[in-house]
Order: structure tokens, then C-alpha cells, then sequence
């Protein structure tokens, strides 16, 4: 088994489906890049596996441990991404940043 799985996900927004069927298999230190047009579906297939959007089906495993397998979908998280940044700022009300 792969170290992370993403099997027959399926996305939608409305009536446009962005992901139709999209598998991907990862082993542990393996470097993959998805590439493809603008609209194409590339972040919004990351942000799945993330779990920051809600797959209608599919299957999501990492390290064995399954997130999600539809049709059940309950958009548990197993995975914590973290956002850093090297500028630590304020606003001052106008949305204007103060470094």
C-alpha cells in the first residue's frame, strides 16, 4: 500500500465537475508534480487531499489510515497543514499591513 492514496475522487461545484475519477498513489518520499492548465482542477485535487474541500466520491488513505471513503464523507480531518509566514504584520484598520 501506498503512503498516500487518493482513489476515484470525484469533485463538483455545482453543476460543473471538476475532478471526474482522479486516482493518484504516493510511496513515502516520493516527489510528484501535477501539472496542467488554469481551471484544470490541480489545487482544488490538493485541497481534497487536505481536506479542505468535501469529495462527493472517492477514497483518501495516508499511512494507512483511511480520511475518507465516500459515500459516507464526513469530512474528518486527519492531516493538519500549517501556513507561515516570514513577516509577522498588524493592519491599521484600513487593510493597509504595518511590518
Amino acid at each position: 500500500m501506498a503512503f498516500i492514496d487518493m482513489l476515484h475522487i470525484e469533485k463538483s461545484f455545482g453543476s460543473v465537475a471538476v475532478l471526474q475519477d482522479v486516482s493518484l498513489s504516493m510511496e513515502r518520499g516520493e516527489v510528484v508534480s501535477i501539472i496542467g492548465p488554469s481551471g484544470s482542477g490541480k489545487s482544488t485535487f490538493l485541497r481534497c487531499l487536505g481536506q479542505l474541500e468535501t469529495i462527493q466520491k472517492g477514497t483518501i488513505i495516508v499511512d494507512g489510515a483511511t480520511l475518507v471513503d465516500t459515500p459516507a464523507n464526513t469530512g474528518a480531518s486527519g492531516l493538519c497543514w500549517e501556513r507561515r509566514t516570514a513577516t509577522n504584520f498588524a493592519e491599521n484598520g484600513d487593510g493597509i499591513p504595518i511590518l
